[in-house]
């Protein structure tokens, strides 16, 4: 972690407030500039404007129900609603559309400000062209065509207006380009700034982007075909990612990645920061809250010493199926066994050596002794080995005074249906129980939550006290795009390579051709596996909730045909469309953008809405 982010803090709060007029140049009500004193600031400091930039994409980096709803992967449990974005019932007047709209380009503005204030040839210039197009890249893949304003906005100017996405790529291509050739950036960096790694990934990105949507062309929205008319963006989308994989091989277990205590590892090419240590406000709700945003309901955290996650973004049955046995991702992703605490455990002074973080911060000797509380076994293990494992930890379900929760084991099997083991005093399992998968979910305690974003400092005040990094580019999700780039220019051995490479490292055997591969999940008679999918599926498990998973199938132009086969959701391409027919490829543009800003029209909104 880098305390970098805040150690301009005071002032990037000043910055903040006098920039947001003009930063925030979608507000009708207040177009005007920030004032004098923001520009003399910027002079005399640009790096914290700079600071500031780089915390604006916070808000973007956490943004869960635009990036995962309205997919094969997740749905919503307990009585919660589907969702506007889950069920495509969104409208141009959602809030959350709109705010993420806004904090894209207040990004680009602080962007903007630094290169304007700073001047073209500094370092500081260099990281907040970086900062501007990625989030050119982030508004591309929701909005498709949106104004590209590359200028530091400071006067009452309204007329920003909609540039092609294809026009919108070039600038990009163009500008990120120019700044890994003739910049200054560090070769690579681990600590939150820009480096001209993290600039080839972004233009691996942007490049796979560009590809899908200019130079292929969509035959059916139900079937997901599609016509491949050139494939020089997917030969360049292959050749950045290769550039940012920069010869890193994928030697560390999936489980080390992602361990808390191995941030910035060899393969991180770029991440936001946080850290507890050195946050200057109330650490309690200076954080983020992506280790509670994955998960079902365990009860108030407080009382239970359990993390709180509260039945959004649960997997699909499909997400369920997606692991095979040897895949070690499925233990390193989720977590599969919840410990128990006294409720003296739940103090502060127990927390994280009891309960949930206990997984953490025990050593395996003490975690062998450990009460249990819950214990969730994949649809692969055979309901003898279950059993066999229950009678193995007997005495880790057995009741002891001031016990939190009451102990439950789940085994989820190959037909979707779901064993629920309570236990006696003794700690003997009882007859187990059956339900189906989409029924059980629905209850309390239903299913382990993601391991990714854990953070086993966190104290239960607040969900907002997660401080781990967020990993935006990393190297195998690099592999993967340059799997899915080069399968798109036709070399399909290449592709391969880089697809196995993932698929190895995960103890998964190699395809020698797409063709062998047997997802584990069932599909509809018209469901057939085409190769596109196999490296989706591929996507959905090494990147399962790190907030791709909408993106990916826009791109790939498989979003309509993923959503009526697995979105509990849709049932049919008339689900995901409007009245007229239009189908809903695309976020709208927010309707106080096209009231605020004079140079687009409600011609302009994207089809659909």
């Amino acid at each position: 972690m880098n305390k970098y982010i805040y150690k301009s803090f005071a002032a990037a709060l000043v910055l903040g407030m006098s920039l947001s007029s003009c930063s925030d140049f979608l507000d009708a009500t207040n177009k005007s500039a920030g004032g004098t004193e923001a520009d003399s600031y910027f002079t005399a400091d640009p790096a914290a404007l700079l600071n500031t930039s780089y915390e604006s994409l916070k808000v973007l980096a956490t943004q869960v129900d635009m990036n995962e709803h309205g997919t094969d992967m997740f749905f919503n449990t307990r009585g919660h609603s589907a969702g506007v974005f889950n069920d495509y019932s969104l409208t141009a007047e959602d809030g959350t559309v709109d705010s993420y709209y806004k904090s894209a380009y207040k990004a680009i503005n602080y962007a903007n400000g630094v290169i304007s204030y700073a001047g073209a040839k500094s370092s500081e210039s260099y990281e907040a062209r970086f900062i501007r197009n990625y989030g050119f890249y982030l508004l591309t893949q929701q909005f498709g065509g949106i104004p590209y304003i590359d200028f530091y906005i400071n006067s009452a100017r309204r007329d920003y207006v909609r540039v092609p996405v294809g026009e919108t790529y070039s600038k990009i291509i163009e500008d990120l380009t120019d700044l890994y050739n003739n910049s200054s950036l560090e070769a690579e960096n681990k600590l939150g700034h820009a480096s001209k790694q993290a600039v080839a990934a972004l233009l691996a990105k942007v490049y796979l982007a560009a590809g899908w949507d200019t130079q292929t062309t969509l035959e059916n929205a139900e079937k997901g075909t599609y016509t491949v008319e050139k494939t020089e963006y997917f030969a360049k989308a292959a050749e950045w990612a290769e550039k940012a994989i920069n010869g890193v091989q994928l030697t560390m277990s999936f489980d080390s990645k992602w361990s808390p205590s191995n941030e910035g590892n060899a393969e991180e090419i770029w991440s936001i920061q946080y850290d507890r240590a050195s946050y200057p406000g109330d650490v309690a709700s200076g954080g983020h809250s992506l280790q509670n945003s994955y998960g079902g309901y365990f009860g108030n955290l407080t009382d239970f010493s359990l993390k709180y996650t509260g039945s959004d973004n649960q997997p699909t049955a499909k997400m369920m199926k997606i692991f095979s046995k040897e895949d070690k991702r499925y233990e390193a992703t989720f977590m599969t066994t919840y410990y128990n605490s006294t409720k003296e455990g739940t103090a502060a002074s127990a927390w994280g050596t009891s309960g949930y973080y206990a997984y953490y911060n025990l050593d395996a000797d003490k975690l062998a002794t450990q009460p249990i509380a819950f214990r969730f076994y994949p649809y692969y293990w055979t309901q003898a080995e279950v059993e066999a494992d229950l009678k193995a930890h007997k005495e880790q379900y057995a009741k002891y005074d001031n016990r939190c929760a009451v102990p439950q084991a789940v085994r989820l099997d190959d037909s979707n249906g779901v064993l629920v083991y309570t236990f006696k005093d003794d700690g003997s399992y009882k007859t187990p129980t059956k339900s189906n998968y989409a029924n059980y979910m629905e209850q309390v305690n239903a299913f382990g939550s993601v391991k990714k974003f854990d953070d086993p400092a966190s104290s239960q005040v607040t969900k907002n006290n997660d401080y781990r990094d967020i990993v935006i580019f990393h190297v195998s999700d690099m592999y993967l795009v340059a799997a899915e780039a080069y399968l798109m220019a036709g070399e399909t051995g290449k592709s391969l390579e880089k697809l196995n490479a993932v698929r190895t490292r995960a103890g998964l055997a190699a395809l020698n051709s797409y063709a062998d591969y047997e997802p584990e999940y069932t599909t509809s008679a018209s469901f057939t596996i085409r190769d596109i999918d196999v490296i989706l599926d591929e996507r959905a498990r090494e990147l399962y909730a790190e907030r791709q998973r909408w993106v990916d199938l826009r791109r790939t132009k498989q979003l309509v045909r993923y959503n009526i086969e697995f979105n509990n959701y849709v049932s049919s391409v008339a689900d995901m469309s409007n009245a007229k027919g239009e189908i809903k490829w695309l976020r709208p543009i927010p309707a106080d953008e096209i009231s605020a800003n004079d140079g687009i029209t409600s011609v302009d909104q994207n089809p659909g809405y």
